[in-house]
């Protein structure tokens, strides 16, 4: 399995590489250079395992000679058998013909457990054999950083930065971040919004010296391997609820940084039978926008009740459009360029036709958010976190609107527990979800974080600075 940037420039890397590099050094992102895929026969052979089974099965298609079969199914076996759930990520029916997915039910209670717990143990087992240490940077809007380091936490491998928007995230998820107690830990507040906090991250990798002398390596989603243990979830539940290609499954999908819909995407092309993919917006909704007009233009982010998703520039976007493109990384970069300078750009109506052949998009604004919460606390008894009812909203503006016909069964993402988000949940019910016993004291723990401008050399050099550090104590 080889892999090829979408800025087409940078050299086709093996999974290894792909896994410590993180960005491409063009700029782009990697993303495999042919599509691996499932038969009808893998599928009914698939729909027989476990979670862990499965994600064995599907990752090995990716990884290549970088793991030996015993080592990966290791992996899977220690990540998944520690989830809090027999099922990992459950399944839940809210009517007739639409479910509700958990993906809360790893560590952090975010979906973002589900790649993060793989992609620490990747890191760990290859860098142990490398015999070398990594810098890890990575940008998160509330749930990937949390997960981030929880990975890492105490790896004697890696440091690992994780750049936060001040004051924009919700308590519970900051303290996740600010309130682990290990020496590798360095959680930053950045003075900005989400973007900014990316846009550094993507700084830090394109300064090649920086990058080079600290042995940069990311865990955001422009890291392939980040994707890719996100792909095993659209498989279980679509063979779970019996999808075919005469019946094939809809997913909804709450969406800032087009990550997560992307799996589903990989998922799609390698053979699972997916009929439509929803991407559900907030009032951040350029992704919906685009879905709607062809073009991609920048707007103010918008502080929400679902802050994960107040995002404008969707980075993994760039790997959909390398596709669009029909694989043109000229194009993509000229693209992206302009979108740069300008703050838009347009596809033609061709590619927006071909984009809408397989994407819809919907947008939920804060009192639908809040009156989706409510209504399927009252229809069902299910308490859900805003960016779960984000997708609940659009999943039934898809119903509504004839995008999916209602004898196609739709699975509607739930990325995160009620209680990380507690002031909105209680605001649309009346009623304040509890954290599990585990993490009951979180927010009367001690944080520890650096508040930072939104500066590359004030960035820069406090990160140079504790690498230094630790590496002359050493």
């Amino acid at each position: 399995m080889r892999y090829i940037s979408t800025r087409g420039k940078a050299p086709e890397l093996g999974f290894e590489d792909v896994l410590l590099t993180g960005l491409a050094r063009d700029g782009g992102l990697y993303v495999p250079k042919t599509w691996p895929t499932l038969t009808q026969a893998d599928l009914k052979r698939l729909a027989g395992l476990s979670y862990a089974e499965t994600a064995f099965e599907v990752c090995r298609l990716f990884t290549g000679d970088a793991f030996d079969d015993a080592t990966l199914k290791g992996i899977m076996d220690e990540v998944y058998g520690s989830f809090e759930h027999s099922a990992v990520a459950p399944l839940k029916q809210l009517d007739g013909n639409l479910w509700m997915m958990e993906l809360f039910h790893g560590p952090t209670l975010a979906f973002k457990d589900y790649a993060m717990q793989v992609l620490g143990r990747m890191f760990d087992h290859v860098l142990t054999r490398r015999g070398e240490t990594v810098t890890i940077v990575g940008a998160t809007s509330g749930d990937t950083g949390s997960a981030a380091i929880e990975a890492f936490r105490d790896s004697a491998n890696a440091e690992i930065f994780i750049f936060f928007p001040k004051g924009r995230v919700s308590p519970v998820q900051q303290h996740q971040m600010t309130t682990v107690d290990a020496p590798n830990v360095h959680a930053i507040a950045l003075e900005g919004t989400f973007d900014d906090c990316q846009d550094m991250v993507k700084a830090l990798f394109n300064d090649i010296a920086f990058r080079d002398k600290h042995n940069l390596s990311g865990v955001n989603s422009i890291n392939w391997a980040r994707i890719l243990p996100q792909v095993v979830y659209y498989v279980t539940s679509a063979l779970s609820i019996g999808a075919t290609a005469e019946r094939p499954v809809s997913f909804v999908v709450p969406t800032g940084n087009f990550g997560n819909i992307f799996a589903a995407y990989a998922a799609k092309q390698m053979g699972l039978p997916i009929d439509r993919m929803v991407v559900a917006t907030n009032q951040n909704d350029i992704l919906s926008r685009f879905l709607a007009s062809g073009e991609m233009k920048l707007e103010g982010v918008q502080p929400s009740i679902s802050p994960s998703m107040d995002i404008q520039v969707s980075s993994n976007f760039e790997r959909y459009l390398f596709d669009l493109f029909d694989r043109d990384g000229a194009a993509v970069t000229e693209a992206l360029s302009s979108f740069r300078e300008t703050g838009h750009f347009s596809v033609s109506q061709g590619m927006l036709d071909r984009a809408r052949a397989e994407f819809d998009g919907f947008r939920t604004d804060e009192a639908g958010t809040k009156a989706t919460i409510k209504a399927v606390y009252e229809e069902t008894g299910e308490i859900t976190d805003p960016h779960s009812a984000v997708s609940l909203g659009a999943a039934r503006q898809a119903r509504a609107s004839g995008a999916i016909g209602t004898g196609t069964p739709m699975i509607s993402l739930a990325c995160a527990h009620p209680a990380k988000f507690p002031d909105a949940v209680e605001s649309a019910i009346g009623l304040r979800p509890a954290l599990p016993p585990r993490l009951a004291d979180l927010l009367e723990r001690e944080e520890r974080m650096t508040v930072l401008a939104n500066d590359y050399g004030t960035v820069s050099t406090h990160i140079a600075g504790i690498v230094a550090t630790k590496e002359n104590a050493a």
